[in-house]
């Protein structure tokens, strides 16, 4: 009989220590705009949320939702996530940012961490990358080769970030070829590869030689794959499987030490709500591999811009630029604020439309 009560107390002691191990994991979790075989945004997102788990291994539980639409279903996402116990919620998305301070107000235990976004809380950090560096090198490099002279650009949505890309990608373009030209199309998705697929073989139609994209699918890559003579570059992720044409290059989004990094403070205590925008220099945005489509000259100064912008040396927004109305914006040698920049909503001088309301 005592050996019985023994054993028993034994087994819940066992099941005891089994449960506070399980409490003491820091449950992490991830709403995804796209899905994580998308191949670009989502996927680069994924990537982090798995090293996460390489890195801490049985001390943390990530979860995630992916393909969750901006808005009310994804306040009802972030709610459950923050029911089921999450201590830390990556919300990775620009339209994810109300919905994030909300669910924030009724959950202030829970530490929140939203991409792209600017309204901060006590429990609610923002993050994102300098993703018009990467778009400075992708403009040297496409105004360099066009014949046609002609330079699509796919947007998502007109939103600062992505308007912020096609000012800094046409500048550059234009710095080496004054006679550029760039049309924009506007698939007003993050992720449809049909649309995108649509959009690109619009600009096609229109003249475009070259096509950037701001979108997440590998749809762009196909449909200039198919039309030939039509170069393109990988956004978020490398896309290197359409190499080397017509993907000459690429913008790789690198969350995986900053996702790391918060994960470990809200481990050991230490975290604050914070603002981050990193670039090339930090790691956060890499180029991904110039292939051999490129011209070895033309690689040779893509590449020193990288190391100019990485160092701080040069700035992808130097003046003079004007604004696309022809008033001026930066003098010569002046450098673009911050705040301008995170709140950008017109084109400088050159580009051809208006930014759609």
């Amino acid at each position: 009989m005592k050996l019985t009560k023994l054993l028993t107390s034994a087994a819940v002691a066992l099941g005891l220590a089994t449960t506070a191990m399980a409490e003491d994991k820091t449950k992490v979790g991830f709403v995804f705009v796209g899905p994580v075989g998308d191949g670009g945004w989502t996927y680069e997102h994924n990537k982090g949320r798995l090293a996460v788990e390489e890195k801490y291994g049985d001390k943390v539980e990530t979860v995630f939702v992916e393909s969750v639409p901006e808005g009310p279903d994804a306040e009802r996402v972030m709610t459950q996530m923050a029911l089921d116990g999450a201590d830390l919620i990556f919300t990775t998305s620009f339209g994810y940012m109300d919905p994030t301070i909300n669910v924030a107000k009724k959950f202030p235990k829970v530490k929140f961490e939203h991409a792209t976004g600017y309204k901060q809380a006590d429990n609610v950090s923002v993050y994102s990358a300098r993703f018009y560096e990467g778009r400075a090198v992708q403009g040297h490099i496409a105004g360099s080769m066009t014949k046609s002279n002609v330079i699509g650009y796919i947007g998502s949505y007109p939103i600062p970030e992505v308007i912020r890309g096609i000012n800094s990608a046409y500048i550059h373009a234009k710095k080496v070829n004054p006679d550029v030209q760039f049309k924009i199309v506007w698939a007003y998705t993050w992720f449809d590869p049909a649309k995108e697929a649509d959009a690109a073989k619009v600009l096609i139609e229109q003249g475009a030689d070259v096509i950037l994209q701001h979108t997440d699918s590998t749809a762009p890559q196909a449909a200039a794959q198919a039309a030939g003579n039509v170069i393109t570059f990988g956004q978020a992720s490398d896309m290197s499987e359409y190499g080397p044409l017509p993907r000459v290059s690429s913008i790789i989004d690198d969350w995986a030490p900053y996702y790391i990094a918060r994960v470990g403070a809200v481990m050991d205590g230490t975290w604050t709500s914070t603002s981050t925008w990193d670039g090339i220099g930090a790691g956060m945005v890499g180029i991904g591999e110039i292939s051999d489509a490129v011209p070895a000259d033309i690689k040779e100064q893509a590449l020193a811009l990288k190391a100019s912008l990485a160092s701080g040396e040069y700035h992808a927004f130097t003046g003079p630029v004007n604004k696309q109305d022809g008033s001026a914006w930066l003098a010569d040698g002046e450098t673009a604020d911050d705040g301008t920049l995170a709140g950008m909503n017109f084109y400088v001088e050159g580009i051809e439309g208006d930014v759609p309301n």
